[in-house]
């Protein structure tokens, strides 16, 4: 797995690409720190870009679900997009839908923190 960190709007929302499998250890570590980091700086609008993730594991919705919660907690907000079909049935099967903002891709999600 991988992770890019980018920035849309001059700064104001920042964007986490993840890559790969999505299953627990370091991956969802190295996301987790990625997103307290963002929280730490004031960041207070996020993305997390799923496109180029072909699975993941209840350890990583554990991990969406912390950002989510963080970002809420600091007054701000995560939204989701890029999910494949699969994902998004785990997503629709644990009733996340109604937690999270999935939207289809990055320009959307950006779009709708306005």
């Amino acid at each position: 797995m991988a992770l890019k960190i980018s920035a849309l709007q001059n700064g104001s929302i920042n964007v986490l690409e993840v890559k790969g499998s999505l299953i627990g250890g370091e991956e969802t570590d190295e996301m987790s720190n990625a997103v307290a980091d963002m929280i730490e700086r004031g960041n207070k609008k996020l993305i997390i870009d799923l496109s180029k993730v072909d699975y993941l594991n209840s350890t990583a919705i554990g991990a969406l679900v912390k950002a989510h919660t963080t970002y809420k907690k600091a007054g701000g907000n995560v939204k989701l997009c890029g999910v494949n079909k699969n994902i998004n049935n785990i997503f629709v099967i644990t009733k996340l839908t109604m937690v999270f903002d999935v939207v289809d891709s990055k320009d959307d999600a950006a779009k709708s923190f306005q």
